[in-house]
């Protein structure tokens, strides 16, 4: 597989941090696209002015969809415009942007590889968040048969191939879109490159801001993992039954 690969960044209302993720970003990728998911007024014109100023292809959604569906968006409209691959970073600007260039080292050895971060954090990580993730890691492992073959399923800094990734079908609109996707193409054979990235928490005046909703995004979380568990038990059993052979050569 060849390898065309631009940046992805969904953005919703980070006016703050969106313009130097792009421009750092743009110091490795001359392209980036630049889904707007329904952003209010400040972030709306800071990607409407990069859009304005050259530096990235905006595409704006009317309402907030969710980081799935804007990244799926995001994953077509590159298609469309002739890219293989696409390195979607999150617009919060708490990953360290200097490691672009290793991921793309890493996919453009392996271009049919999904090329995944996993946080190296610093003491601004919160703890409650910093568990979520322990607990994350153990459902993805169950779901995969591997306790090291997605080392972190929840980070927004990795390369896509894009056919690969649509194809997984993904079903996720919103945060459990990362873990699902990453899943999903494991279990299909796609090859999982695990590469460490800084994660420094912004403060709010730095333009920190998260918009992960413990309630709801915890119920969505464990909804999706109940769902794909429920599905590769019950494809398990088939096989070992020979039923969904049978179904398969019919």
């Amino acid at each position: 597989m060849s390898l065309r690969c631009c940046g992805l960044v969904p953005t919703y209302d980070n006016p703050v941090t969106i313009r130097r993720v792009v421009e750092r970003i743009r110091q490795d990728l001359a392209d980036v696209v630049v889904i707007d998911d329904g952003s209010h007024q400040a972030g709306r014109e800071a990607c409407a002015a990069l859009a304005r100023d050259g530096l990235a292809h905006v595409v704006r959604t009317e309402r907030n969809l969710g980081k799935g569906a804007a990244v799926r968006h995001g994953l077509e409209v590159a298609r469309s415009r002739g890219f293989s691959h696409a390195f979607q970073i999150d617009a919060d600007g708490q990953h360290d942007l200097g490691r672009i260039a290793p991921f793309l080292a890493a996919a453009h050895s392996d271009p049919d590889a999904v090329v995944a971060a996993y946080p190296e954090y610093d003491d601004s990580a919160p703890a409650l968040r910093s568990a979520a993730r322990q607990i994350t890691r153990f459902w993805v492992a169950v779901e995969t048969g591997a306790w090291d073959r997605i080392v972190d399923g929840m980070i927004g800094f990795r390369v896509y191939p894009i056919d690969t990734t649509l194809a997984a079908k993904a079903k996720s609109n919103r945060m459990a879109f990362d873990v699902e996707v990453l899943v999903r193409m494991a279990r299909s054979g796609v090859p999982i490159l695990n590469l460490p990235v800084a994660v420094r928490y912004l403060r709010p005046e730095e333009g920190g801001l998260s918009h992960f909703q413990p309630l709801r995004d915890n119920l969505r979380m464990t909804w999706m993992h109940s769902r794909l568990c429920t599905m590769y038990a019950t494809r398990w059993c088939l096989e070992r039954l020979g039923i969904l052979g049978k179904a398969r050569r019919t």
